[in-house]
């Protein structure tokens, strides 16, 4: 059995860590290079760089940030932001990234997915969907005289995808593109709910569930997690991995504390730093 992944989020800009809400009032988080060389220590299985502000920007991600985190890092480096072509990817692979994570421009031009497999190997690269939820149309209500009848919809719930650091919601069913992306080259899918980010409402099971049946390559969880219990459920919902950032920027919990209760509820852990 595979072990179930704990993966600190550092989304960066111009050189700083960063967090917000749905990806707006973003605030100082710290040095990326502090918070990796930390988050390591207390046992993370990987991280991930996104930078923020490089695709609203129309430009490619920093690479020296990269290079200063992996001078101190030694576990796996995904990295994410700018990436528009086979080129951006291998300067950030030679930067230091093991794996390139890419959103906007996949969706814009889904063959760049193949294009990225093909010359680096899928397990290299990772398809970041963010996904909102979308409202379900409204039926006729029936009205009875004196009482306001409810408005029942028989729609299933469905997700659009969202671009551009949330700036851009398409009319692209979230689920069909996490099953689309795979067959094109994704060879990991890193899910965020749009609607959960940074809230610490706890992750979009509902949509964890739905991709992870739709897909068979790894979905890593993203977006809302409060604490230590989030992450449990969203591994029940069908995750293969959990990714985090505000509860470890804000210092409610360690890698480690995590970790402890992953495997305190069953999960198996790469367990160097984690006690019983």
């Amino acid at each position: 059995m595979l072990t179930s992944r704990v993966i600190p989020c550092l989304d960066c800009r111009d050189g700083r860590v960063v967090k917000g809400v749905q990806f707006q009032g973003l605030r100082d988080a710290g040095d990326p290079v502090e918070l990796a060389a930390r988050y390591e220590a207390e046992g993370a299985d990987e991280l991930v760089i996104l930078d923020v502000s490089a695709t609203p920007q129309g430009r490619a991600n920093q690479t020296d940030t990269i290079k200063r985190v992996r001078k101190v890092l030694s576990i796996p480096l995904t990295v994410g932001g700018g990436v528009r072509t086979s080129d951006d990817a291998k300067r950030l692979l030679d930067a230091g990234a093991d794996k390139v994570g890419v959103n906007t421009a996949a969706v814009l031009d889904p063959a760049l997915l193949t294009k990225l497999a093909e010359r680096f190997g899928r397990q290299c690269i990772v398809i970041a969907i963010d996904a909102a939820r979308t409202e379900p149309p409204e039926t006729n209500p029936t009205r009875k005289r004196g009482a306001t009848a409810a408005i029942v919809s028989s729609q299933p719930t469905s997700w659009h995808v969202v671009i551009r650091s949330g700036e851009d919601r398409r009319p692209l069913d979230a689920i069909e593109w996490a099953r689309n992306s795979t067959h094109l080259g994704a060879g990991e899918i890193l899910l965020t709910s749009w609607d959960r980010d940074g809230t610490k409402a706890g992750y979009d099971f509902d949509l964890l569930r739905a991709v992870s049946s739709a897909v068979t390559v790894p979905v890593i969880a993203s977006g809302g997690a409060a604490g230590p219990q989030h992450l449990i459920e969203a591994l029940q919902a069908g995750a293969d991995a959990v990714l985090a950032a505000s509860i470890f920027h804000d210092g409610h919990y360690t890698v480690r504390q995590v970790k402890e209760a992953l495997a305190k509820a069953g999960f198996r852990v790469r367990d160097d730093t984690v006690t019983f």
